[in-house]
């Protein structure tokens, strides 16, 4: 009965991506900043990498842009590192580059091999 409501999350379909939304970077990804010139003194090119899983929040939805990326916000980040996305620095990524919702099955077993290694 426990595993019941996070059996239905993992399975269940994802909704049209909000603003507000909370979506997660897939794989490690180059981005690009949608205001490069904030971040030029800090040897960056106009492009920060993002780790996988990196939450960012939604500022514009792809269908209101000609361009169809996402406007997002980094978040999760306290610590600024070149070359990863500075905290709150504002990216464009697409679509195929995020997720709404973590893989729950992968950190799972993550969690479950590091507990039993111990």
């Amino acid at each position: 009965m426990l595993a019941t409501p996070l059996l239905i999350y993992s399975i269940s379909p994802s909704g049209p991506i909000r603003e507000g939304d909370t979506v997660f970077a897939d794989i490690a990804t180059k981005v690009t900043f949608a205001n490069p010139l904030l971040y030029e003194s800090a040897r960056f090119d106009g492009t920060c990498l993002l780790d996988p899983e990196d939450p960012l929040m939604v500022i514009e939805r792809p269908s209101d842009r000609p361009d169809r990326l996402v406007l997002a916000k980094v978040q999760g980040k306290t610590v600024f590192e070149w070359p990863f996305c500075p905290p709150q620095a504002e990216v464009l990524i697409s679509l195929r580059q995020v997720m709404q919702k973590p893989d729950l099955w992968s950190e799972t077993k993550v969690r479950l091999s590091q507990w039993f290694t111990w």
